[in-house]
């Protein structure tokens, strides 16, 4: 069973219901782009549900159309549930009839409809089915009705493919029929497929081109060459306007005869909050304003919790060790468990309650609908520096995680946009440099807790803001493509949605803790320890020596300890290392104070703010490495950013020492 359908018309929502928490995460086949998959029990059976990307149509314009329309075509689902927003039915069809024209069997969940009563939007839904040739079934996914129904017909043994047929006039429709013949004459088993075929080679579908490999066929090119010139001869359009064109005169029909809107001069609530919130002057203003109070509350709440937990965790520690003791364990036993385990990855697993608060926060944004309007506000200011107004976009998913922040520039569809966007997307701070934030806040900046953190956020968008800049005017010149997008109406976040947010980036966190943040706190736990002779957690020690030649880099920037320079090499593995590394390391130095006690006798505000300002900036973690390396297919661009990044990140932190000194600020 696949969902379909337009960004923001509710499928996400609908997707976690008819899930549940029977779903996981993972890319599609061959590409980096997120692929959602589920199952539905229903009635002692079950299901598999596929999310497809968003997508407004079945074109060749970015990879998610090209991976939606690729399965509905290869796998032949049993059924594509079409999630439609009611009451936006005109853009939301024209995916319908494209889902139509390639034989799916579709089902069709008409959400949204309380909005859409709201709006005064009358839908005959018997007429719209018969109209179709599909079953319609109204939902309202955020209130979980319709969902009953939905499924009933979802999982029907009889869901018939469409029998209507899509009136594109005379002209297009005989070349249509001519394309489709030369199609079944020129290559083998495609007869089931022809007129589809025909329609996307008029739409001049490149994807489609290069998958039959056009050029092998001479006689088929020659006749979709004549095609084309008959209908831009006849109509005055090239066949890919004159398709759409047509689609749209078909839906236009569709809708005049299902639809009523009474036609009220009342504002809605959505238009009216959007006169403030989009606003020229105040909409930057007010999406600042609401960041910090993301901040502050995530400081507020938080706060309390990860007490509890460092004390929970803290006094597991104890207790293990003293169990440890107790049965006479080698003390080389006690100390794996007390430093690597405890000391170091329990030092990051203690910021967990603030990831969890701010990513609960952060889903509240968005399920909101307002998160749409910070890219919109944002655009402006993208456009003014070279920017594609969607790089904005791909840096807000950065938040979470610069992986698929950087997968997200996908959407761009100008190559210039797109390597723009990857480049500078390691620079927006992500969930897990928080660890490394909260534990040198809460040291040495408890007054302003949620301005620091504002500042290093902002700090980061600023700097990935002047490199984009210095891109567009030097290594990729040319103008900016347009940035158009679509701003759903303002609603009542679902709880559901998420909690679900949060409990998976809470669960993406703590499975990287166990794969990779423990492994690298055993490997360091053993440098630490070795050679034999050398004192654990010395500079004579293996750790120690690595981080002695490391240091020196960092002199200039307040920093320059072997404590803090293998703290930020480990750093590049995973960014949450930074924080095990020092909890390890500082847990082998002074016995018995916490962490931040022990941070507060070795830093001070000056150079902790330099090193929060190298962690935000440096080189990214392994992951986004190969993420980039996977987007432009390019080690040189892949290095380029390992090395750039670190330079950058090396020249804030020492202009933040050094400027701090002459202000007073050591």
């Amino acid at each position: 069973m696949a969902l379909a359908g337009n960004p923001n018309c509710g499928k996400t929502s609908l997707f976690n219901i008819l899930t549940k928490a029977r779903q996981h995460v993972g890319n599609w086949p061959g590409v980096t782009v997120e692929k959602k998959e589920g199952t539905l029990k229903y009635e002692g059976n079950g299901y598999k549900i596929i999310d497809l990307p968003g997508t407004y149509s079945l074109g060749a314009y970015s990879e998610d159309e090209i991976i939606a329309r690729d399965f509905v075509v290869n796998e032949n689902p049993d059924v594509v549930v079409n999630v439609v927003d009611a009451t936006n039915i005109e853009r939301n069809l024209y995916l319908t009839l494209q889902l139509i024209e390639m034989g799916a069997k579709v089902v069709i969940a008409l959400n949204m409809m309380d909005e859409a009563d709201n709006k005064g939007i009358s839908i005959d839904i018997k007429k719209l089915s018969k109209k179709l040739g599909v079953k319609v079934v109204p939902t309202v996914a955020l209130k979980q009705q319709g969902i009953e129904e939905l499924i009933k017909a979802s999982t029907s043994d009889i869901i018939n493919i469409s029998k209507i047929k899509i009136d594109y006039g005379d002209i297009i429709n005989n070349q249509i029929e001519e394309l489709s013949k030369s199609i079944e004459m020129n290559i083998k088993n495609t007869s089931s497929k022809s007129k589809w075929i025909a329609i996307k080679l008029l739409e001049n579908d490149e994807h489609i081109k290069n998958e039959i490999n056009l050029e092998k066929y001479p006689q088929l090119k020659q006749k979709l060459n004549t095609c084309n010139k008959i209908i831009e001869d006849e109509l005055g359009f090239e066949g890919e306007m004159a398709i759409v064109n047509e689609r749209y005169s078909v839906i236009s029909d569709i809708v005049s005869d299902t639809v009523i809107r009474k036609t009220s001069n009342k504002e809605s609530l959505t238009d009216k909050i959007d006169k403030v919130a989009t606003n020229k002057f105040l909409g930057l203003p007010i999406f600042a304003g609401i960041m910090y109070l993301l901040y502050q509350l995530t400081f507020t709440i938080g706060a309390g919790i990860q007490d509890w937990t460092d004390g929970l965790i803290g006094g597991l520690g104890e207790k293990v060790a003293e169990i440890l003791t107790n049965i006479g364990a080698p003390d080389i036993l006690t100390s794996f468990v007390g430093d690597a385990i405890f000391g170091g990855l329990a030092s990051v697993i203690a910021f967990l309650p603030l990831i969890m608060v701010m990513y609960f926060l952060i889903g509240l944004l968005e399920d909101s609908g307002y998160m749409a309007r910070a890219a919109y506000v944002m655009d402006k200011l993208m456009r003014s520096l070279g920017l594609h107004g969607k790089t904005f976009v791909s840096m807000l998913v950065s938040i979470g995680c610069n992986v698929p922040g950087i997968m997200a520039t996908r959407t761009l569809e100008n190559k210039k946009d797109r390597m723009i966007a990857i480049l500078i997307n390691p620079f927006i701070s992500c969930g897990a440099r928080l660890p490394i934030y909260m534990l040198f806040i809460s040291a040495f900046f408890e007054k302003n807790q949620a301005l620091i953190l504002f500042s290093l956020y902002v700090g980061g968008l600023v700097v990935a803001l002047i490199a984009g800049k210095i891109f567009s005017k030097t290594l990729f010149k040319g103008e900016p493509s347009y940035f158009v997008m679509e701003l759903p109406s303002y609603k009542m976040p679902s709880l559901r949605n998420v909690f679900m947010l949060m409990w998976d980036k809470a669960g993406a966190f703590c499975k990287k803790a166990g794969k990779v943040i423990l492994p690298v706190m055993v490997v360091l736990w053993a440098l630490s320890n070795f050679p034999l002779g050398a004192e654990s957690y010395s500079e004579d020690s293996l750790l120690g020596m690595i981080g002695g030649a490391i240091a020196p880099i960092f002199k200039l920037a307040g920093f320059g300890t072997w404590q803090a320079g293998i703290s930020l090499i480990t750093g590049i593995l995973a960014k949450e290392t930074v924080v095990g590394t020092m909890g390890l390391i500082y847990a082998g130095v002074e016995e018995g104070p916490a962490l931040i006690a022990s941070i507060q006798s070795i830093f001070t505000p000056l150079t902790a703010m330099s090193f929060m300002v190298m962690s935000l900036l440096y080189t990214p973690c392994l992951v986004a490495l190969g993420a980039i390396r996977r987007e432009t297919n390019s080690w040189k661009w892949t290095l380029f950013t390992a090395v750039y990044t670190f330079i950058v990140g090396w020249i804030a932190a020492v202009l933040v020492y050094q400027v701090g000194l002459i202000l007073g600020f050591a």
